[in-house]
């Protein structure tokens, strides 16, 4: 049955148009996920659906009197007191045992005994989860997700994922996590140019589809623009011969006096290719204003870290360093190092204290025992968190701009990140989370970092850039601590870890994928440890299973756009037999 309506839905922020003509059905019971770049309109779309924000023209037509929304907006959305008064407001309700319930299940306990000063301290996991928790717990039948993974770890990503597939009502999804939209979605909704466009099955199908309806238009483009070089062709030589058709005729009545008889015949034939000139023009001319436009390319994202430069080997060392707020205890005695062109995930679950161990690094917290960071090396760091970038103030002014020559390379570098003149004139708060993180992105740019701290650098982030930010990382040649929730990328990207396991933080010598198998295969012997500090001990064989779906499900899609036989789609065609037999040993 239908539940909703939107139709010819208008937006707009200024003399900015966000939202041109959107117009769309939701079902009772379908699954959607809503994609497109950063600052397409995303979520100023889910806050009208909300009724957090008036539409400008168009209708919602809801189709049932009962509709309860459950909305998970955006992790900056939740404040530290905005949390508190959510968990105080379930105080003495019949859904309170839900909530501690739900907040217990995605990995955050005891959320009964926190004082305030834990609420202060939260991490972006642990406000994300505590945050859907309350949302689950008001029983909607319509679920808006605005980037629910974002912050999440393994654990909480399975579990919603595991929820959703339960789930009765209806759900639409703003993300860019294409395991999670995989999982959990039966339909796409893009948002392009302030207007929608539909793609039913999930996001590897949407990717595909769109991948072939681009070729398909851009194919029929080219035939058209042919056909319009034939035509002007035409009538560049219909013109000559009505040129020469008149000459003639004026020739010949010249030569011939008063004989009439070659001059007409000269002067017919000239009307007659005057006349087939007037029609071609106009078919012409028709297809200048109503034929194909080219289609518009997917935005190609540009990032160019600079060299890094060369001083001692030794970066960070830690010696039994420790952490904690009142008694709890995130980290203790802890030892391990970092050299220079090393890249190290630093893994664990939500609220471990991976952030913790960053302030510290970068000199913004305090531990105990001995934390060396090289005095040499210049450190870039960019935060989860997007919240400063709130005030009035132009994209331009987070720059130092000397002269004119240094505007230029700036404003060239902000368009190769996709944030055009336009964006740039506009105040910072008024900007898209994704957007925001971009300009973070950006001033890493213009300095020569020896050292990359990126915490959460995805999130927010839509498609294309993360792509872009991945082969950037790989090429970049100096030190990398990187915090993600995105798997893929740490598989991508890191050699090395940083893990949170039994509140200490050890060193890893491999990739993530084979530190998983290994406390797998470590469990299974009994002769090592499960653990890895998420309160049940017991996720290590679904975090695997889940990172070796995301891996066939990249490598699929990516087989999907190659042709068979090249080198590449050999490379990715043996991979994929590898982890299909992984896969299936279980």
């Amino acid at each position: 049955m239908l539940l909703l309506q939107c139709r010819n839905i208008k937006k707009e922020f200024g003399i900015h148009e966000v939202l041109r003509s959107v117009t769309f059905n939701l079902e009772e019971g379908e699954r959607t996920g809503l994609v497109g770049k950063n600052g397409a309109g995303k979520t100023t779309l889910a806050n009208i659906l909300a009724g957090s924000l008036q539409l400008d023209s168009g209708e919602l037509l809801w189709h049932s009197k009962n509709v309860q929304i459950g909305y998970l907006r955006q992790s900056i959305y939740y404040t530290p007191d905005l949390l508190h008064e959510l968990y105080r407001g379930q105080n003495g309700l019949a859904e309170a045992g839900d909530f501690l319930h739900m907040t217990s299940e995605l990995g955050t306990t005891k959320v009964h005994k926190w004082e305030d000063e834990r609420f202060a301290s939260l991490s972006g996991g642990e406000k994300t989860k505590l945050a859907l928790a309350q949302v689950w717990t008001s029983k909607p039948n319509l679920l808006i997700l605005d980037e629910p993974t974002n912050h999440l770890d393994l654990q909480g990503v399975q579990w919603l994922i595991d929820e959703l597939k339960n789930y009765p009502g209806t759900i639409l999804a703003i993300s860019h996590d294409r395991y999670f939209l995989d999982q959990t979605v039966s339909r796409i909704m893009e948002i392009e140019q302030g207007m929608i466009q539909e793609y039913s099955g999930n996001y590897t199908f949407y990717r595909n589809q769109k991948r072939k309806n681009y070729e398909a238009q851009l194919h029929a483009y080219e035939v058209q623009e042919k056909y319009k070089e034939k035509l002007e062709s035409e009538i560049r030589q219909l013109k000559n011969w009505s040129d020469k058709a008149h000459r003639e005729s004026t020739r010949k009545g010249a030569k011939n006096g008063s004989k009439m008889g070659s001059k007409e015949y000269f002067r017919v034939k000239a009307k007659k290719k005057d006349k087939q000139v007037k029609s071609t023009i106009k078919r012409l001319e028709k297809l200048r204003e109503e034929g194909k436009q080219r289609p518009i390319q997917e935005p190609k994202v540009r990032f160019a870290f600079r060299e890094a430069g060369i001083h001692g080997k030794r970066v960070l060392e830690a010696s039994l360093i420790g952490k904690g707020f009142g008694n709890r205890i995130l980290f203790e005695k802890s030892s391990f190092y970092v050299q220079r062109g090393e890249r190290a995930g630093i893994f664990g679950p939500n609220g471990c204290g991976k952030t913790t161990l960053v302030k510290a690094i970068l000199g913004q917290e305090t531990v105990e025992g001995s934390l060396f960071v090289s005095p040499s090396v210049q450190i870039g760091y960019i935060s989860q968190d997007v919240s400063d970038l709130e005030g009035e103030e132009k994209a331009l002014d987070l720059f130092p701009i000397t002269n004119r020559k240094e505007q230029g390379k700036i404003r060239t570098m902000l368009a190769n990140l996709g944030l055009n003149e336009v964006l740039l004139n506009k105040p910072l708060k008024s900007l898209s989370m994704g957007e925001r993180t971009k300009l973070k992105l950006a001033r890493l740019l213009i300095d020569d970092y020896e050292l990359l701290i990126l915490d959460e650098p995805t999130n927010h982030l839509d498609l294309f850039t993360r792509e872009q930010l991945e082969e950037a990382l790989n090429e970049y040649e100096g030190t990398i601590l990187l915090i993600t929730h995105d798997r893929y990328m740490m598989e991508k990207i890191c050699d090395k870890l940083l893990v949170f396991e039994d509140q200490k933080i050890k060193r890893v010598e491999s990739g993530l994928v084979d530190y998983l198998a290994e406390r797998e295969d470590n469990k299974q012997d009994g002769s090592g440890k499960a653990g890895d500090g998420m309160p049940d001990g017991s996720m290590t064989q679904e975090e695997t299973k889940m990172l070796l779906e995301n891996r066939i499900t990249i490598v699929l899609s990516k087989l999907s756009g190659l042709e068979a036989g090249t080198p590449e789609y050999q490379v990715l065609d043996s991979e994929f037999k590898q982890l299909i037999a992984r896969r299936n040993k279980g």
